[in-house]
């Protein structure tokens, strides 16, 4: 692939930072090629190679948005730090994390990491889904220091907007975080007019639609997001079952 040449021969000449900038520039050129070859193709293919990201693009990608959120309030957190680096221990290892961060760090001191950018990126590679359980592990990295801000609220729904999320989806995944008199509710994606009928079959809805099967991907914090947020619906339904008294 272009990326990997040019990264290549990028270190030659610069080092780190030629190789860096030259996986970028060949990971566009890949993209370009990749799109004009795809249009011959016909729009079931292009349908299914939209859908696919290398391991590395995707780890690269995760990590600036957690930089984003953990800096939206002004300062940088070390429980949320930690909980990002034991994330990618946990998931890759020791040694290939540090890589990460390593090859990260780097990028972040010479290019100002754009979420509109990122979120462009991945939307034309992986699936709403995943993109929803993305939105739901940063809520997670910025609840990690015990709350989360008005300022990461707002930088987290700025990213679920770029990765064209549904207003009441974004809503649901934030509620399960930022607690209010209709947590349960919001969950659920209803009112609290609801009618039992409407609450049962918004629940059936919403298990359904967030079932961690449902979630295809290779990368554990988004399976591990996709269980938590199942758990959630359930608790929000009981909660309301409970509450209502609904058998």
């Amino acid at each position: 692939m272009l990326k990997w040449l040019f990264a290549i021969l990028g270190s030659v000449f610069y080092k780190i930072p030629g190789g860096i900038a030259g996986f970028f520039i060949g990971s566009l050129l890949d993209n370009l090629v990749g799109s004009k070859a795809n249009k011959s193709r016909g729009s079931v293919f292009n349908d299914m190679t939209r859908q696919s990201v290398s391991p590395a693009d995707f780890e690269m990608q995760l990590i600036s948005l957690c930089s984003i959120v953990i800096k939206a309030d002004g300062k940088v957190s070390k429980t949320e730090l930690d909980y990002v680096r034991q994330y990618f221990v946990q998931t890759y290892g020791k040694e290939k994390a540090n890589a990460i961060f390593r090859t990260f760090n780097e990028v972040n001191k010479k290019h100002e990491i754009s979420a509109k950018r990122i979120c462009y990126y991945l939307n034309q590679r992986v699936r709403y889904e995943v993109r929803l359980q993305l939105v739901h592990f940063l809520f997670g990295i910025a609840q990690a220091d015990g709350s989360v801000t008005a300022a990461e609220v707002e930088v987290i729904r700025d990213i679920a907007a770029y990765f064209k999320l549904g207003k009441r989806d974004y809503e649901s995944v934030k509620a399960m975080f930022v607690a209010s008199a209709d947590t349960a509710y919001k969950i659920l994606e209803i009112d609290k007019s609801a009618t039992d009928d409407e609450v049962k079959k918004a629940y059936r809805s919403m298990a359904k639609k967030y079932h961690p099967d449902k979630v295809v991907t290779q990368n554990e914090a988004i399976k591990k997001g996709a269980e938590e947020k199942f758990k959630e619906v359930q608790k929000a339904y009981e909660t309301i079952q409970k509450e209502r008294g609904i058998s």
